[in-house]
């Protein structure tokens, strides 16, 4: 089945009104992670997308209103069309955002180029549990049912003793766009054994999050799974990992990935760097782009 924008598409969307001035509309975007708003009328009805590049060019005169500056219309998608579909207008135009409109064309939602990269991460996310999937049933001779769900932090029961401080940054990124790839686990008994995704859950944790997406491995015949000690839980005790709070945080040494991206940049730190560089750390993720082309 395709994947429709509803399933991708963010729901509480920053907008303003076409009564709004310049003024109220740049201090509502300075405020915001965007790099544009959609205009609405007074029932909510989707009239245009003010960038703030256009923003800027009337900045001298922020008493001015929106609807004597912007251009009416704007390009927009449904729920209901296929997600691929809606990839083609937003990169064939260059678009940032493509605003979602319901049947009478009223604001219902927004999906981004971000939000489109995202459904591929997720798409590997079933790739991966299946592989565990096979592996459980070649070793333990059980079968299982994947299902995704949203799981409390606080069931979660970790396999992975050390995460790294920079990658941990990464995921903070990820989840304040919703940006992150649902985790991987195993149902056992009441809990979740965390499979993959260490560095979300964690990162979740420390930003006050109680639940996240996941894709859960559900054994068929849960009461003779839970009898018995797989691999992974083993590994878990000898590492007398209970919860979240026993993964210890590395902050003096490099996630693998980002100690290979980051190598030449770090080689001429203490030198002077080239000027195509940063001088220090890895790259800064770029904002969230929320705002037209």
């Amino acid at each position: 089945m395709a994947e429709k924008v509803r399933d991708y598409m963010v729901l509480r969307v920053e907008h303003v009104t076409r009564e709004a001035t310049v003024g109220e509309a740049i201090d509502q975007l300075i405020q915001s992670r965007h790099h544009g708003l959609p205009v609405t009328d007074g029932e909510g009805k989707l009239v245009a997308f003010v960038s703030a590049k256009e923003l800027l060019r009337n900045a001298g005169n922020r008493g001015r209103r929106l609807s004597a500056m912007i251009r009416p219309g704007t390009y927009t998608a449904t729920p209901e069309m296929d997600l691929e579909d809606a990839a083609r207008v937003l990169f064939r135009y260059g678009l940032r955002d493509l605003p979602v409109v319901d049947g009478e064309g009223r604001l219902v939602g927004i999906l981004s180029n971000l939000d489109v990269v995202r459904s591929h991460f997720e798409r590997a996310s079933p790739l991966k549990a299946e592989t565990l999937r096979r592996l459980l049933n070649d070793r333990y001779g059980f079968t299982f049912t994947l299902r995704r769900m949203t799981i409390p932090l606080s069931r979660m029961h970790p396999t992975q003793w050390k995460v790294y401080q920079d990658e941990l940054e990464g995921r903070r990124y990820e989840l304040e766009r919703g940006f992150a790839e649902p985790v991987l686990a195993i149902r056992k008994g009441e809990d979740y054994l965390l499979v993959d995704g260490h560095h979300r859950a964690l990162a979740a944790r420390e930003m006050g999050l109680r639940q996240l997406q996941a894709f859960v491995l559900v054994c068929d015949t849960p009461e003779d799974f839970d009898k018995v000690e797989i691999g992974l839980e083993r590994l878990a005790r000898e590492h007398h990992l209970g919860d979240l709070e026993d993964i210890e945080v590395d902050r003096s040494g490099h996630h693998p990935l980002i100690e290979v991206t980051t190598q030449l940049i770090r080689r001429f730190e203490g030198e002077e760097a080239p000027r195509v560089l940063p001088r220090h750390g890895p790259p800064v993720p770029r904002e969230e782009n929320r705002g037209g082309t």
